[in-house]
């Protein structure tokens, strides 16, 4: 019987990119944290153009800070995290948001799946069995039951918390998802289908969120509605672009 614990990868094959904007007052607090928790770690944080200082606390917290001159949205700032950790050479890239609702002492059960192998992607479900459920509000839950349902439908897959941002990806996910196809502004269910269908191995684990402490939601006011129809019609063109990917691979084959 083997006790040995997983190993952990080397400083440098690992990077924990934070997108924010206007997260100042909480982000210095999640990067020490993660420093803490996951000392292994480097730290790349994604200012998409905020208007006051997350910039300046994440220097003094050390972190590597990737501005970007105007807002160009979530989705955008993970790719330029992606993009960075690709030219870098980083094996991993684990993501969290930086305005305190992911826990850092969460991070090692998402490298987990990916350090042994089992999974290419890793997502955090608030909605697992034992993990709370006070952060998503009653028309966000019933929002990621029906794209739940959606991609249960479409691939067979079981997630119960697709719009998590809180994820682990491999270097195959990562050449995915910074090949040009990610999008600017909600990558959720939409993004977990492209994966999927490409082959990708998605696995979800319990992960503790808190609600936000401070700061604007980007699912504030009428953005569900926005994001519901947007996702829906995303959803709808990556089926798409896979069944003439597909066909155009059968007739070549021919």
């Amino acid at each position: 019987m083997n006790n040995e614990s997983p190993k952990m990868p080397k400083k440098q094959e690992i990077l924990v990119i934070i997108p924010c904007h206007n997260e100042s007052g909480r982000l210095e607090n999640v990067i020490r944290q993660v420093k803490q928790h996951l000392p292994s770690a480097d730290i790349a944080v994604i200012d998409d153009a905020s208007t006051d200082t997350s910039a300046e606390e994440a220097l003094r917290a050390n972190g590597v800070v990737l501005s970007h001159c105007t807002n160009l949205g979530y989705g955008a700032a993970l790719e330029t995290g992606y993009l960075y950790a690709s030219d870098n050479g980083y094996k991993i890239v684990l993501q969290m948001d930086g305005d305190g609702q992911h826990q850092a002492d969460q991070l090692s059960n998402l490298l987990a799946p990916i350090t042994d192998g089992s999974a290419d992607i890793v997502i955090g479900s608030r909605y697992t069995a034992g993990t709370s459920m006070q952060s998503a509000t009653l028309i966000r839950r019933i929002g990621h039951k029906l794209f739940s349902c959606i991609i249960r439908v479409l691939c067979g897959l079981e997630i119960t918390d697709p719009t998590s941002g809180f994820q682990a990806l491999d270097r195959k996910a990562l050449a995915l998802f910074s090949s040009g196809n990610f999008p600017c502004d909600f990558p959720d269910s939409d993004v977990i289908l492209m994966a999927k269908m490409s082959g990708l191995r998605i696995r979800e684990v319990p992960a503790r969120m808190l609600p936000r402490s401070g700061g604007e939601s980007m699912h504030s006011g009428l953005k569900p509605l926005y994001y519901g129809i947007k996702m829906l019609l995303s959803i709808f063109i990556v089926l798409i672009n896979f069944h003439t990917w597909r066909s155009w691979k059968n007739r070549k084959g021919e």
